[in-house]
């Protein structure tokens, strides 16, 4: 629970398991969903307090035409260097999680359910729990690793061994499915997809 009471739920997944396409659904039901990466982005914009001093730390090498920070420019020296990625995430970390729990804050006061998506959300467990945001639930989109791979591919047009190769950099999903509350199987079609999300939601009322 946060400071205000309301039930917050941790939707993630695994690479092309089918996150986004649920929390679609879960808009589309009327409940509020809170996205993780679309936060991480907005406390980078121009000139932000985060934005300023990701520039002072990387320079102006890392800035597109516009000003905005150039995504790839910056990914390419954090994920080269280890002590790079650390002093980036030192940044931009508090800026993130408060911005979530005023989110989170904000929503409690007007809704009993609050859904959070967060692609990570395992990965970056002891963050959540660092910044004092717990959770009542967790739901996971899982696909048998053999499906995934094949949708993964499909998806992005690569490879079998550059599917594997993206999973791999993520936690095992069955890791992840061990830790959940809830797993939605995204196997089937979306009308049995959609099955699963309305009955999930149903047992909240």
């Amino acid at each position: 629970m946060t400071l205000n009471s309301c039930i917050l739920i941790g939707l993630t997944g695994g690479i092309s398991t089918g996150k986004s396409t649920v929390s679609k659904m879960i808009i589309d039901k009327g409940y509020s969903l809170i996205d993780a990466d679309k936060i991480s982005r907005e406390v980078v914009e121009t000139n932000k307090p985060a934005y300023i001093k990701i520039v002072e730390e990387f320079g102006e090498k890392i800035l597109l035409d516009d000003k905005s920070i150039d995504r790839k420019a910056l990914g390419k020296i954090i994920f080269s260097n280890k002590e790079c990625r650390e002093r980036l995430n030192t940044i931009i970390h508090p800026y993130i999680f408060e911005s979530i729990r005023l989110k989170i804050d904000e929503l409690s006061l007007e809704k009993r359910i609050v859904f959070l998506d967060i692609p990570l959300l395992f990965e970056q467990y002891d963050l959540w729990e660092k910044y004092n945001i717990t959770f009542d639930e967790i739901w996971l989109v899982y696909l048998e690793k053999d499906i995934q791979i094949e949708r993964l591919m499909k998806r992005d047009g690569i490879s079998k061994e550059e599917a594997l190769k993206k999973m791999q950099a993520q936690m095992d999903i069955n890791y992840k499915k061990a830790r959940s509350s809830k797993t939605i199987d995204n196997s089937g079609d979306v009308e049995y997809l959609k099955e699963q999300v309305d009955k999930l939601l149903k047992e909240l009322i």
